[in-house]
C-alpha cells in the first residue's frame, strides 16, 4: 500500500512546490522589482477602471431590481440627522427670539426667552453634533460590494449575490494573501536593510533614503494603493516641517512612497519598536520616551535642532492629534507651528467607493485594521502639495496653525472645524463653555464688553488659544 501512495504524495509535492515557485516568481517580477525601480506597469489603474465599470453595473443592476420590488434602494443620506438653519451670531439669534419689543428698550437685559435659544442648540449638539461624526465611518450613496456596507443590497437580484460571493473569494481568497505576503516581504526588507545601511557610514544617507523609498513602494502594493499626487514642485524640502490632515496610520506610507520623511513619535514595544530601532539605525527620526513626551520645551529644542541641520529629511507631523474620517480638518496643535520654519501644507484625500481607509481606533486595532485595509478593493487617494507657508509678523502659533489647516481643507473639500480632535476621548475644555458665555455677556452688557475685549487684543494676549499641546503628541 505505501508502494502505491509514494508517487502520489511526490506528485502532491511536486505540484505544490511548482505553484509555490511560480507565485513568488510572479510577485518578484511583477511586484518587488518595479518597487525596487520606482516604475509601474499599470496593473493596478486598469484594476481600479475595472471596478468601476463594475460598480456600475451592479448600481443599474440594484436599481433595476428595487424598481421591480417597488423597494427603497438606498439609505436616506444627508449630511446630518437635522436640518439646521445657515449659520448665524448668538446675538442676531437672541434678538430674534425677543422680537421687536426688544428694540425700544434703552438698555439691554435678561429676558426668559433667551432660555431657548440655549435649550435649543443644546438639544441641536446632543442629537447631531459635528465631532462625534467625524470619528465614525464615512456613508456612501451606493454599494461597493463590501459586506461591511453592503445595507443587503447582495438580496436584491441572483446576479448580484453571485457576484458578492465571487468578490468575497477574489478579496479573501487571492488579494488578501498576496498583500499579507507583500506586507511581510517589506517589513523584513525594512528591518534588514537598514540594519545593513548602518554599517556603511560613508554611503549613509543615500542609501537609506533608496531602502526606505523601496520597501515603502512594497507595502503601498500591499495594500493595492493607487495615489495621484498633485503639485509636486511643492515637495517639502529639507530643514522643513511637512504637516497634513491625519485619516490612518497609512499616511506615512501614503506621503512616503513620494519623498523620505523624518518621522516624529513615542518609543514603543514589540514589532512597531523593532522597526523603529531599525530605521533610526539608519536615518534620522525622533522617537521620544514616555516621560520626555510631556516636557514640550525637550520636544521643541529636538525638533528645533532637526530642523536647523539642512541635510536632514523633513519632519512629518499629523497636527491633529488623532484620525478624522477624512471629512474634515479638525483643530491643529499649535507646537508644530511654534519653531519658526518653512511649513509645507499636504492634503490628502481618499475615495471611500474602494475601500474605507479611516481608523476607528476605539473599534478597531492594529492588526484587525490592516487586516480590513487588505480585505478591501482597494486603498485609492489624492495627495495634494501645497504652497510652502511661513508665519507671518505679528501672527502668532495659533494664528498661523489655523491658515495652514484651513489651506489644507480648502484643497482637500474637507470641511474646516475648529473643534480639538482630543474631544473623541475627553470632555470639552471649559474654554469653549467660558466662549459662549462670553459672547451671552456681550449681549446683556453691550458695548462696555467689547472695549475690554479690544483692549485685550491690543495688549497681545491670544483669545481662546487652546492648542498648548507639543508636537510629537500629533503622532
Amino acid at each position: 500500500m505505501a508502494w502505491f501512495t509514494f508517487p502520489a504524495d511526490n506528485l502532491l509535492c511536486r505540484c505544490l512546490g511548482i505553484s509555490i515557485t511560480v507565485w513568488f516568481t510572479l510577485l518578484f517580477v511583477f511586484i518587488i522589482m518595479p518597487a525596487v525601480l520606482g516604475v509601474s506597469f499599470g496593473i493596478r489603474s486598469f484594476y481600479m477602471r475595472t471596478l468601476l465599470k463594475i460598480f456600475e453595473w451592479a448600481t443599474l443592476r440594484m436599481e433595476l431590481g428595487a424598481k421591480e420590488k417597488n423597494q427603497e434602494l438606498y439609505k436616506p443620506y444627508t449630511n446630518g440627522i437635522i436640518a439646521k438653519e445657515p449659520p448665524s451670531s448668538l446675538q442676531q439669534e437672541i434678538q430674534e427670539l425677543r422680537g421687536s419689543a426688544n428694540s425700544l428698550r434703552s438698555e439691554p437685559e435678561f429676558e426668559m426667552a433667551d432660555i431657548f435659544y440655549f435649550c435649543r442648540r443644546g438639544v441641536e449638539s446632543i442629537v447631531d453634533d459635528e465631532v462625534t461624526k467625524r470619528f465614525s465611518a464615512q456613508e456612501l450613496k451606493s454599494w461597493n460590494l463590501l459586506t461591511r456596507s453592503n445595507y443587503n443590497f447582495r438580496h436584491i437580484s441572483l446576479r448580484l449575490t453571485v457576484l458578492w460571493g465571487l468578490g468575497i473569494l477574489i478579496r479573501y481568497g487571492v488579494l488578501l494573501p498576496l498583500r499579507v505576503t507583500l506586507a511581510v516581504t517589506g517589513i523584513c526588507l525594512l528591518l534588514v536593510l537598514t540594519t545593513l545601511v548602518a554599517f556603511l557610514p560613508n554611503a549613509e544617507s543615500y542609501l537609506s533614503e533608496k531602502v526606505h523609498l523601496m520597501c515603502y513602494r512594497i507595502c503601498v502594493r500591499a495594500l493595492t494603493a493607487i495615489i495621484t499626487y498633485h503639485n509636486r514642485e511643492n515637495k517639502p524640502k529639507n530643514g522643513g516641517i511637512c504637516v497634513a490632515n491625519h485619516t490612518t496610520p497609512i499616511d506615512v506610507i501614503i506621503l512616503a512612497n513620494d519623498g523620505c520623511y523624518s518621522l516624529v513619535g513615542q518609543v514603543h514595544g514589540g514589532l512597531m519598536g523593532m522597526v523603529q530601532r531599525a530605521m533610526v539605525k539608519s536615518s534620522s527620526h525622533i522617537w521620544f520616551e514616555r516621560s520626555e513626551v510631556k516636557d514640550r520645551h525637550l520636544v521643541a529644542k529636538r525638533l528645533g535642532d532637526h530642523v536647523a541641520d539642512k541635510t536632514k529629511q523633513p519632519i512629518l507631523v499629523f497636527p491633529e492629534g488623532t484620525c478624522i474620517n477624512n471629512t474634515s480638518v479638525m483643530m491643529f496643535k499649535k507646537g508644530s507651528f511654534e519653531i519658526g520654519c518653512t511649513v509645507y501644507p499636504v492634503a490628502i484625500k481618499y475615495d471611500p467607493r474602494f475601500g474605507d481607509a479611516f481608523w476607528n481606533s476605539s473599534k478597531f486595532g492594529m492588526v484587525s485594521y490592516l487586516l480590513r485595509m487588505m480585505s478591501s478593493w482597494a486603498i485609492v487617494c489624492s495627495v495634494w502639495y501645497l504652497p510652502p507657508m511661513n508665519r507671518e509678523e505679528g501672527e502668532n502659533a495659533v494664528q498661523f496653525a489655523n491658515r495652514v489647516k484651513a489651506a489644507i481643507a480648502a484643497q482637500g473639500g474637507l470641511v474646516d472645524l475648529i473643534w480639538d480632535g482630543g474631544l473623541k476621548r475627553a470632555k470639552v475644555k471649559d474654554v469653549f463653555k467660558e466662549e459662549q458665555q462670553k459672547l451671552y455677556s456681550k449681549v446683556l452688557v453691550g458695548d462696555s464688553e467689547d472695549q475690554m475685549e479690544d483692549k485685550r487684543s491690543e495688549d497681545g494676549t491670544p483669545e481662546g488659544d487652546e492648542s498648548s499641546k507639543d508636537p510629537a503628541e500629533g503622532q
